[in-house]
């Protein structure tokens, strides 16, 4: 027999005789792969005891944080599992020019040194009318606030309206109303059944009373009525004695 089948010989006798070891260690290897945890599962099954972010790190239940650098709003860790759920963000300002929108609630960064109202736009601490009775004024921190003109009751009652002024004007100056009629003021005005009427007028102004005081005005009692006299009574009235005849009563003569 030749050397090499010699060697082969041996070869395949040795290979018989390791083989029930390798069959023993392949069923022990297979059997404690089946014990390791899930590769799936880096950290094995936390549900239910603690969260871990996208970088690794552990918080414990009710722990908030960020899961990842790309997430803006935060995470609350819970027995089911982080919640991620949008705060309710403040309202950007009307007038911000640049907003940052990095953060989980946009962040204004920049506001325009003026005022919008209605519309417009007004530099700061400038005035403006926004009506013929109403004046604002745009403020230091970029609020506007309005007055209303306060105008005193007119003297008068048909004021009018004109043009680029607020409050109304008395163009007939101070009157006032006797039923529908109006009357000058400063004037005792006469009117039918013998009734005086004038505007109030009190402590150096117009009583804002829009109707008349009025007085009824007595008729003075006419003088008593004469009857004419004819020539001839006139004449007796006016003779004298010297022109009756004189007769005298015989009976009182002693």
């Amino acid at each position: 027999m030749s050397t090499s089948s010699l060697a082969l010989l041996l070869l395949l006798f040795l290979r018989s005789a390791r083989s029930p070891g390798v069959a023993a260690e392949y069923s022990s290897s297979s059997s404690s792969s089946s014990k390791d945890p899930d590769p799936d599962y880096e950290f094995g099954d936390y549900r239910g005891k603690w969260c871990v972010d996208d970088r690794g790190y552990v918080y414990g239940l009710g722990d908030v944080y960020h899961p990842g650098p790309g997430a803006a709003c935060p995470c609350t860790c819970t027995a089911d599992g982080p919640v991620c759920v949008r705060p309710k963000c403040p309202r950007i300002h009307p007038r911000c020019t640049r907003v940052r929108y990095r953060a989980c609630c946009a962040v204004c960064e920049a506001v325009a040194k003026v005022c919008v109202y209605g519309g417009r736009t007004y530099r700061l601490l400038e005035e403006f009318r926004v009506s013929r009775c109403e004046r604002c004024r745009c403020g230091a921190n970029r609020e506007v606030y309005c007055s209303v003109s306060d105008c005193p009751a007119p003297h008068c009652v048909n004021p009018s309206f004109e043009p680029n002024h607020c409050c109304p004007v008395c163009k007939s100056g101070p009157n006032c109303f006797v039923g529908s009629q109006i009357i000058p003021a400063g004037e005792r005005v006469d009117m039918e059944d013998s009734t005086v009427c004038y505007c109030t007028y009190r402590d150096g102004s117009w009583h804002i009373h829009p109707q008349a005081t009025c007085e009824h005005q007595p008729q003075d009692s006419p003088p008593p009525a004469t009857v004419p006299h004819s020539p001839r009574m006139m004449d007796e009235e006016h003779r004298g004695w010297g022109e009756r005849p004189f007769n005298p009563k015989l009976d009182a003569i002693p």
